[in-house]
């Protein structure tokens, strides 16, 4: 990890991309929580229907849902940090030093392991933040805080699955490109192909959306309490189907990396 930390002590890309994540995420929230979006009138004369979801213990699932949107900027960061290895021959130059291939990807799989750890600890933190400040007090701080480690699951999904993208295209912008397309468009696209033609959601189940499934919009989580409305799939499936995606990147990975050049 020491010679990871090396290339990106200095570069600056990365401390951008990284400060993006942490000052976008918690400004959008804010927004959020002093009505931006409101009903019957603007400002204070309209009717915020989402920052009742900051009070404790919302407040966790609520921040999780957005920072599942933000965290395509960390995914980001994780395909250029992958694909500087073989634009620069840096990861050529680690295994002429003496680094084994299984080496390189661990040190890229603790990168995310890290930069995971890093966004929990930031969602941990706003959720102090912004449910202390609208609960007015901290007495509900860890009711129902299973969100956290649902989006620490969802993080390692995510930058996982660029950290893949990385290692077969081997090229940043069109790895990035790709990347975008298929969290945007593609796995939207996908899953209500699936949905509709099994009638199941088992479309549901595919990479990137069965970690969203664990941290859903705010309002359809509460449209479902009050119609007393269950998920078909349950959240230990999501759980589980996320858990086996993050092992399929690895396997994947390692294959690759064993069966071609830097």
């Amino acid at each position: 990890m020491h010679i990871e930390w090396l290339k990106i002590k200095r570069y600056t890309t990365f401390w951008i991309l990284l400060g993006m994540y942490t000052v976008l995420l918690p400004f959008l929230n804010y927004g959020i929580a002093n009505g931006t979006i409101t009903l019957g009138g603007s400002g204070k004369n309209g009717i915020n229907l989402l920052n009742m979801a900051y009070t404790f213990p919302e407040v966790w699932s609520n921040l999780g849902y957005w920072g599942s949107i933000f965290i395509i900027f960390p995914g980001i960061l994780v395909i250029i940090l992958v694909t500087n290895e073989f634009s620069y021959r840096t990861g050529r130059q680690n295994l002429i030093d003496g680094l084994t291939r299984t080496q390189a990807l661990h040190s890229k799989a603790l990168l995310v392991l890290l930069l995971s750890v890093y966004t929990t600890i930031h969602m941990w933190l706003m959720g102090i933040v912004f449910g202390g400040h609208y609960s007015g007090s901290l007495d509900k701080l860890y009711a129902q805080i299973q969100p956290i480690g649902s989006f620490f699951i969802l993080s390692i999904n995510y930058m996982g699955f660029a950290m893949l993208l990385g290692f077969m295209v081997s090229r940043s912008g069109l790895a990035v490109g790709l990347y975008i397309l298929y969290a945007l468009i593609l796995e939207y696209i996908i899953k209500s192909e699936v949905n509709s033609y099994m009638d199941t959601p088992w479309g549901n189940l595919l990479p990137l959306q069965s970690s969203d499934e664990l941290l859903p919009f705010p309002m359809i989580m509460m449209t479902k309490r009050l119609m007393e409305q269950a998920n078909k799939i349950s959240y230990q499936t999501f759980m589980a189907a996320s858990v086996v995606w993050c092992s399929i990147y690895y396997i994947s990975c390692r294959v690759l990396l064993q069966r071609r050049d830097w």
